[in-house]
């Protein structure tokens, strides 16, 4: 029985020794590829940059702030099909009161939009749109006062 006890013994340091080498050569792979991911981030162009940055860049000619009521999807809409609905009303909304054709609707807008899925968008949702010199409306969430 000695014998089987050694040789597990063997088999388990063996095991262990090699679990070691590579936990250390996957430790090597990631710090050599963390320089790289940051020269990346560096050379990336202040134009891509996301948030406010980006929408300081903006010329504004014109910005105002909207509550833009959305009941009107819930009552003329389908379950299944009110907020890809809310998000049309919002873009309608907003060419309308702005008087422009081109509007984008941000990220921070969608989401606030889908959060709760496509069955149940806000009841009511605050807006803050924003006229560049071009003639395009961007739409932000409204900022808390």
């Amino acid at each position: 029985m000695s014998e089987t006890e050694s040789k597990k013994e063997s088999v388990a340091s063996e095991s262990a020794e090699e679990e070691l080498e590579t936990a250390t050569e996957a430790s090597k792979e990631e710090e050599t590829t963390e320089p790289e991911e940051e020269k990346q981030t560096e050379t990336k162009p202040p134009e891509e940059e996301e948030g406010e940055a980006a929408e300081e860049e903006i010329e504004v000619v014109e910005e105002r702030i909207y509550t833009i009521p959305l009941r009107h999807t819930w009552v003329v809409t389908a379950r299944g099909k009110r907020a890809p609905r809310a998000v049309r009303d919002v873009r309608d909304f907003v060419a309308r009161h702005m008087k422009a054709e081109d509007v984008a609707v941000s990220n921070e807008v969608n989401n606030a939009l889908w959060k709760r899925g496509i069955n149940k968008p806000p009841r009511k949702m605050k807006v803050r749109a924003v006229k560049d010199k071009e003639g395009k409306v961007i739409i932000y969430p409204a900022k808390a006062a």
